[in-house]
């Protein structure tokens, strides 16, 4: 083989891996799985006072996210959002990653989520659990500079369960 059918190869490669890794995360990111740091000790308020998030991932490739976005509604008020840092997260492994919750009204969010996790833990109803959304958004950048987002809304009470989870695949 001559040096330029070598050069010809490297080339090829160089520009083809950056695509194939973005196509792999984008795969790979419905079959993310994450929760609280502290399994079964998830909480909303503990949430608003920032925390960590445990991502496994569940496919045979790394996979790499610029973020993710939790945002919390209630009777359609925007209460926050918490936002972790960028992480890449090797083959069926999992990573923690730390996250801070902002809000422009920080203790009026924290009442809400106060009394809808006595409700989630078998407190008396005072606010109605069903208005309470939680809408998660992955980012994941094309080549790190082309935005791209996928977004899930999921009701509050089975974002809690889903947070609380004892088992990942990668346990």
């Amino acid at each position: 083989m001559n040096r330029y059918s070598i050069v010809t190869i490297i080339a090829i490669v160089a520009i083809i891996a950056p695509f194939a890794n973005w196509a792999l995360t984008v795969i790979g990111i419905p079959q993310l799985e994450y929760r609280w740091d502290s399994p079964g000790e998830f909480t909303f308020f503990a949430m608003s006072n920032h925390g960590k998030i445990e991502f496994c991932n569940t496919v045979p490739f790394w996979m790499s996210l610029e973020k993710l976005d939790v945002t919390v509604f209630f009777e359609g008020n925007n209460l926050g959002t918490f936002s972790t840092n960028p992480v890449t997260i090797n083959p069926l492994t999992s990573a923690v990653q730390e996250g801070v919750f902002s809000s422009d009204e920080l203790s009026a969010s924290q009442h809400v989520f106060m009394t809808l996790d006595f409700e989630f833990d078998g407190g008396d109803i005072r606010l109605d659990p069903n208005q309470l959304v939680v809408i998660t958004s992955t980012n994941t950048p094309i080549l790190g500079i082309i935005p791209y987002a996928t977004s899930t809304q999921i009701s509050g009470f089975d974002f809690d369960q889903k947070m609380n989870s004892e088992d990942l695949t990668c346990d």
